[in-house]
């Protein structure tokens, strides 16, 4: 069994329409191409049947990987959460205590965390590091150019 995600209902909507669309459209897609290559003639030696069957096999890795995804995922309902610490769906404004920047991100699972749109994720070390922080903590992130630190100034939902 896999590890249980929270998503939010936008989050797990779109996965799963992006799952029945890898069902239906890519099979559809898939199952063209190795009909065309096929009617190209001797299979032994044709390259495009060759791709086809490999982007097949891809096709359902993915579908098979999203539907575990899916399958062990559940929307968290915003009532149930602790509004004074960081923790997932919040959003929280930080400022960079070394150099006075502020930024706001929100905390999210893995497959919904978009850095454009400023949504982290929960398991990158920047979620880890300010998970579990309250208005006026120091969170301290751990990256590659060293340890940073953090000021919470502020946590919504």
């Amino acid at each position: 069994m896999g590890t249980i995600q929270y998503y939010t209902e936008e989050g797990l909507k779109r996965l799963k329409d992006e799952l029945q669309m890898l069902k239906t459209k890519g099979r559809t897609d898939i199952s063209n191409q190795i009909a065309e290559a096929r009617d190209k003639g001797d299979l032994s030696e044709n390259a495009e049947y060759d791709a086809a069957k490999d982007a097949q096999g891809h096709l359902e890795l993915k579908i098979a990987k999203l539907e575990a995804v899916v399958g062990n995922a559940r929307i968290l309902d915003s009532s149930q959460l602790d509004t004074t610490k960081v923790g997932i769906l919040t959003t929280v404004k930080i400022k960079n205590v070394k150099n006075g920047m502020t930024v706001s991100y929100t905390l999210v699972s893995e497959e919904e965390a978009d850095l454009k749109a400023g949504k982290i994720s929960l398991a990158s070390p920047f979620g880890k590091g300010l998970v579990g922080k309250k208005i006026g903590e120091i969170a301290e992130v751990k990256a590659p150019a060293g340890t940073l630190q953090f000021e919470i100034l502020d946590i919504t939902f």
